[in-house]
């Protein structure tokens, strides 16, 4: 696995915006801001618990004012089993005049096809939702493009292969589909926060990379050719950060990942239980031959690890109070590398709206450049 990059003080693409100080609202990391300097392996129940307890609050306070110059169609079924983890949301921009088409499935204005916008929203695999995401994707598909909102089934229950899966069933319905919508299903750029944006990454470098789809059992839905960018908000895009001392987050988010390292010790009984429960607490492994086992494992979680010259171009933001910052930071400098196309936006630690996933919050103004710079790099590339 890669080794963590000593951080830079700007990049060439990096935009370092004005600095207002703006009242900070409540969110995920309200308590993780104040404990920062404490805050070490946070295990996966305490995660899913604090997910938890602010998951109506975010959504409210992140949909708040809906735009009303798109069209949606919500819920969408794209596997046909009836779960909630298998719907999506296609939000396109509306006829001209700003009013909802009649026909949410007619082309784009003026019957041109769009470029397509999917996105897979973040919370540690373990929670979260794409309903929290609604107004951030329909300020997207407001600049003239398709958005496709996409929920996948999430850890502990499921692991990676089976997240993969159905993200590649969402890309099998847009190919499928999203012509009625108006938009071009060649022309794909693939988004996520944290999580999600790993999804995106990861899937879009098994397109080119068999032996990566092969690990996870995946039959690519999309030829690598149709992927015109990835957007990367603040995403997991290195692992190896989660093996550095004191790390926010445990080893757990990793090992609940890998089905061969989660399934060991399953009907061990209460003892085993108990040992797995005192790991999962206190974020420990059971030695050296487990911790190395792990790090084989997340080389084929990790995005930085499968990239190529073919990759498409990439769009990447975060700041230094990002918890994945260094992860970002590595991900721009391998791309580079590589000669891939990287555009970024990356604030300083002054700018204190800019905490993790800070881009879902409407509110901030580093959250409308985003948006801006969003839509030239889709207007770009797709």
């Amino acid at each position: 696995m890669t080794s963590p990059a000593r951080w830079p003080t700007h990049h060439e693409s990096s935009f370092q915006a004005a600095r207002p100080r703006r009242a900070q609202h409540r969110n995920t990391f309200t308590l993780a801001r104040k404990a920062r300097n404490v805050l070490r392996r946070v295990p996966v129940w305490t995660w899913r618990v604090l997910m938890h307890c602010v998951r109506a609050s975010e959504n409210a306070r992140f949909n708040a004012d809906p735009i009303t110059g798109v069209a949606y169609v919500h819920d969408i079924d794209f596997v046909g089993d009836g779960i909630r983890a298998h719907r999506l949301d296609v939000i396109t921009p509306s006829p001209a005049g700003g009013t909802p088409a009649a026909d949410a499935t007619a082309p784009g204005e003026s019957g041109a096809v769009l470029p397509v916008y999917v996105y897979f929203h973040g919370g540690g695999w373990t929670s979260g939702d794409k309903s929290s995401l609604t107004k951030y994707c329909a300020s997207q598909a407001e600049d003239g493009m398709v958005v496709v909102n996409v929920n996948y089934r999430k850890a502990p229950r499921f692991h990676m292969a089976h997240v993969l899966a159905d993200a590649n069933a969402a890309l099998a319905w847009v190919r499928q589909n999203i012509a009625g919508y108006g938009g071009d299903a060649s022309r794909l750029v693939l988004g996520g926060d944290s999580a999600g944006g790993q999804v995106a990454a990861l899937l879009t470098a098994a397109s080119f990379r068999p032996e990566l789809a092969r690990h996870h059992g995946l039959l690519p839905a999309v030829p690598a050719s149709d992927f015109k960018g990835l957007v990367q908000h603040c995403s997991v895009v290195d692992f190896s950060v989660f093996f550095e001392k004191g790390f926010v987050l445990s080893l757990n988010f990793v090992s609940m990942l890998l089905p061969a390292l989660r399934s060991g010790g399953q009907n061990a009984g209460i003892g085993g239980r108990l040992r797995r429960g005192l790991g999962g607490l206190f974020g420990l492994g059971s030695g050296t031959g487990h911790l190395e086992a792990l790090r084989k494992g997340a080389g084929f979680l990790s995005p930085i690890e499968w990239l190529d010259s073919r990759f498409p171009p990439v769009f990447v933001t975060t700041s230094e109070r990002d918890f994945f910052y260094a992860a970002n930071v590595n991900f721009i400098a391998r791309l580079r590398e590589h000669s891939v196309p990287v555009d970024s936006l990356i604030y300083g630690w002054d700018n204190s709206n800019t905490e993790h996933t800070w881009q879902q919050n409407f509110r901030y103004p580093e959250s409308q450049e985003v948006y801006r710079r969003l839509h030239a790099f889709v207007r770009k590339v797709a």
